[in-house]
């Protein structure tokens, strides 16, 4: 490229990634991660650009997590993850550090909640001048403990905008490093995304990140949204998983920052073995995500299609790491069974094989083929 934005390109530059896989669809419901799908998962998200891998959770002494976290510090190093320490209270906060300190962690996310509703299930008061007090003397003790200090609105989405403003005003003015916000409960159009961000994003010193939830299949659009309004960073997950609906998926999203935008920063080729990773790691099914990294993504059952798939791919397979593969049950042709028999050595009558092949489907119930086996009952049909 000649440096200059290509057309339709993000007016506010370029966003900076952060993954949080191993933290918020750890704690996705029945989801558990070893200590050797964090190491890999932290590498891949790395060399793919991803610039801070959020690991783990910390609430006080002997985490859960530590092992998590302690994987991913070996993997990549400590300067390029992230933990959560959670804040309830003062006294509750010195502790979390403490252990943080313990395992090593440098950059931290604190996770408050700033909505009424929130903030009074759980830190027991829906008080602004509580909230501020708490997430002021939260920020002040890690800085002093020489933290990078991200704090989140937890449900800062459904903050309204003159609660939320002076709250994240406040947490500059103490100290922190970036501001967080958290569609926890996924509520916005990316029109209104846009909005909510545009009002952080002028507050003098600031640095915003988005947090999209994707119960109503917005996240990624809501988190493009908040880098129109001027957002830095965008917060995503591998292949979309995660609490409540999952979050911005990360294949989805970079490939929508290369074809919409023009942004090619990114190594995408090891989406789908990440993609394959975390959902083997979460005991989720292929079905779970959508997106370029499924093996349905380039899964053709047309043979125009194969012989030219540049006519109807958005992006080349081998750009994501995943391969471009026939996949039919009923609707077999001649020329569908002449390209899987391509090169394969297996020479048959191919009106009679189709025929033959298309008979046996119908009466078997049509088991899924591809070119493997096509090529399997192209042998039989010889033997026969």
């Amino acid at each position: 490229m000649d440096g200059t934005e290509p057309e339709g390109a993000l007016p506010q530059g370029r966003p900076r990634l952060s993954d949080a896989t191993l933290r918020d669809s750890a704690h996705m419901a029945g989801v558990e991660f070893r200590p050797g799908d964090a190491a890999a998962m932290a590498r891949l998200l790395v060399r793919t650009g991803v610039e801070l891998v959020e690991v783990g959770m910390v609430s006080g002494p002997n985490s859960k997590d530590a092992d998590l976290i302690l994987a991913t510090h070996e993997a990549v190093g400590p300067e390029r993850s992230m933990t959560l320490v959670v804040v309830r209270d003062r006294r509750q906060v010195a502790t979390a550090l403490a252990e943080a300190e313990r395992l090593g962690v440098r950059h931290i996310m604190y996770s408050i909640p700033t909505s009424e509703q929130h903030a009074k299930l759980k830190l027991g008061s829906p008080s602004a001048r509580f909230l501020h007090a708490l997430a002021g003397s939260a920020i002040t003790q890690a800085k002093e403990r020489g933290f990078h200090v991200t704090f989140s609105g937890e449900d800062g989405a459904r903050t309204p905008r003159e609660r939320l403003v002076p709250y994240v005003t406040a947490g500059f003015e103490a100290g922190a490093d970036r501001f967080r916000l958290a569609e926890t409960v996924a509520c916005l159009s990316p029109w209104q995304m846009e909005r909510v961000i545009a009002g952080l994003t002028a507050i003098e010193g600031s640095e915003i990140e988005i947090h999209s939830h994707n119960m109503l299949g917005m996240a990624v659009a809501n988190s493009l949204a908040a880098v129109r309004a001027g957002a830095q960073w965008i917060s995503a997950t591998v292949g979309g998983i995660g609490e409540r609906g999952g979050n911005a998926p990360l294949a989805e999203l970079l490939t929508a920052l290369r074809v919409v935008h023009g942004d090619t920063r990114f190594d995408l080729s090891g989406l789908t073995e990440l993609s394959r990773i975390a959902l083997g790691g979460a005991g989720l099914g292929e079905a779970f995500q959508s997106g370029p990294t499924t093996p349905h993504a380039f899964a053709y059952e047309l043979p125009g299609q194969l012989t030219h798939p540049e006519a109807y791919e958005t992006l080349p397979a081998e750009l994501v790491g995943n391969q471009r593969e026939l996949r039919v049950r009923t609707r077999l042709t001649p020329a569908l069974v002449t390209w899987a028999l391509r090169e394969s050595g297996v020479l048959v009558d191919v009106e009679a094989f189709t025929a033959w092949l298309t008979e046996r489907q119908e009466r078997d119930g049509g088991p899924l083929l591809d070119r493997d086996a096509i090529r399997k009952a192209a042998i039989d049909f010889q033997a026969a």
